[in-house]
């Protein structure tokens, strides 16, 4: 599914089928694809008969380090990503590389953005990992692509686990969201893949962070760097445009004229910090 089917359109379709099968209570919704799907299947399976079972089986590397995990449904508005959905989580998630191996080798590269950002989140050795297994993770090695999304499934089971609902510390799997969802809902969902703009926030939040006084050069340059190793894109001031830093605005984790943003120091050291948008559109423009 390609994100511009992430509407409600695509959710009736679902209810649609499953109440002309009759479907009760006792039923299993299963989304089996990318991220687009699992999003979607699992808002219809908690809004169907007010909720039945989910399951996920992700297809892409995208889905597997990320979306599949932790019970985030939705689909987007015409004012940006994600505005409407549910917290639900699925009864298990199956992930299996090897069906990684008729993936398109760009939709492979881009998933490794969200491994990236898992990896800076966890710790120094997580990201020293991706940095050994860069050459190996682009050519789709499988004992590679594991490493990958085992460590980017514990880190995000454990955040989960303490925060299921994102009011404190989950909103650090947002890290590079920001910006990034910013940039695909300006290009209306083409030409820039979800990874591709989590590539480009992270950038864009080091960015932030080196404005608010916190952030050092040299974590900037070495994030760039392992972006740029792993084929994902590093041109954020090509890319960013007063479209995007618009819808900036309606992101969920606004507050008035102030955001919750996910600052970027060492691995294992990201923050939260409330940032008026003004001042976040300064430091990018």
């Amino acid at each position: 599914g390609h994100e511009t089917h992430k509407n409600v359109a695509s959710v009736e379709q679902v209810w649609d089928t499953a109440l002309d099968a009759e479907v009760d209570r006792s039923a299993i919704v299963i989304g089996v694809g990318g991220g687009v799907v699992g999003d979607l299947t699992g808002f219809a399976a908690s809004t169907l008969l007010r909720g039945v079972a989910l399951g996920q089986i992700p297809t892409t590397l995208l889905a597997m380090v990320d979306s599949s995990v932790g019970g985030k449904t939705g689909f987007n508005r015409p004012r940006g990503k994600n505005l409407v959905g549910t917290f639900y989580q699925p009864k298990f998630v199956l992930c299996d590389v090897d069906t990684l191996s008729t993936l398109p080798g760009e939709e492979r590269i881009a998933g490794l953005a969200e491994a990236v950002k898992s990896a800076w989140l966890d710790s120094e050795e997580s990201v020293a990992m991706l940095e050994r297994d860069a050459e190996a993770l682009t050519a789709g090695d499988a004992d590679a692509t594991i490493r990958a999304v085992r460590m980017s499934i514990v880190l995000k089971s454990r955040i989960v686990h303490e925060d299921e609902t994102e009011s404190g510390r989950r909103m650090l799997l947002n890290l590079g969201h920001t910006v990034g969802h910013g940039l695909e809902a300006a290009n209306e969902y083409r030409g820039i893949r979800h990874g591709e703009g989590v590539a480009l926030g992270m950038i864009a939040a080091m960015r932030v962070a080196a404005r608010l006084g916190r952030g050092r050069s040299e974590e900037t340059e070495r994030l760039t760097g392992l972006l740029g190793r792993l084929g994902l894109p590093t041109d954020l001031d090509e890319r960013l445009s007063s479209r995007a830093l618009e819808f900036i605005g309606s992101d969920k984790k606004r507050r008035g004229n102030r955001i919750h943003f996910v600052i970027p120091r060492l691995p294992g050291e990201t923050e939260i910090e409330l940032v008026a948008l003004d001042e976040l559109r300064a430091a990018l423009e």
